[in-house]
């Protein structure tokens, strides 16, 4: 099973709109795939209050180092975060799944 790293922008949306899109994410990608897959847990909902945003950026970027797929989901072309975290993806070789819709 193969194990999937999800890119979203989060940037003033709710907990229940960010967990939809993870939903849409894992469905898309066992599609693609035809298998299912092993979700990275990367949605920090307890983060410390303190943190600021390269907090987040550098525990996301320690998750996706550990993942054969990432998947970034629709929006992800205009989050700052989501832009790098694709970079690294290409760069170091991870398997990259695009939602353009």
């Amino acid at each position: 099973m193969k194990k999937l790293f999800i890119s979203q922008p989060m940037k003033g949306k709710t907990d229940e709109d960010i967990l939809a899109a993870r939903k849409r994410a894992v469905e898309s990608a066992e599609k693609e795939l035809g298998e299912p897959v092993e979700v990275i847990d990367s949605f920090f909902q307890n983060a410390p209050a303190e943190a600021r945003p390269l907090w987040f950026l550098g525990k996301s970027l320690e998750l996706l180092s550990t993942a054969d797929i990432a998947y970034f989901a629709k929006g992800w072309e205009a989050a700052r975060g989501c832009k790098i975290e694709h970079e690294c993806a290409v760069e170091y070789g991870i398997t990259v799944i695009e939602d353009h819709r």
